[in-house]
């Protein structure tokens, strides 16, 4: 089964590529050297022409050595990320009851607002 990409913000990931790749000092021809890609195909990603694949992802981000988060989301994205990593973080050191009732909890919020999410789009 294909992934597809088509939820990427490409004009985003366009420019925090370009962004990125001149912080490290490479040019489009090195970083296309370093992924194993046509120079082409870089400068289509920069231009926001093209999506790179999952795979020309986990490369790029390899290569200028940060995360495939840093490439594909928003900064406010990644600290509400970041926030809640600190708070499952949190959650993991409680006693297994607490555990248990606090997935109780999000289980319960996450069913409510997937029937809410429905009902409107039968509305």
């Amino acid at each position: 089964m294909a992934f597809s990409t088509q939820w990427l913000s490409t004009m985003s990931i366009a420019a925090r590529l370009v962004s990125l790749r001149k912080q490290k000092g490479l040019t489009q021809q090195a970083l296309a050297e370093a992924i194993g890609l046509h120079i082409t195909q870089v400068k289509r990603y920069e231009a926001g022409t093209s999506q790179p694949s999952l795979e020309a992802i986990k490369k790029i981000a390899r290569t200028l050595r940060v995360t495939t988060d840093s490439l594909i989301f928003e900064e406010d994205e990644l600290q509400t990320d970041a926030d809640l990593a600190m708070q499952f973080q949190a959650i993991s050191s409680m006693p297994k009851q607490q555990q248990s009732v606090i997935k109780q909890l999000l289980e319960g919020m996450i069913i409510k607002y997937e029937a809410e999410r429905w009902s409107s789009r039968l509305k």
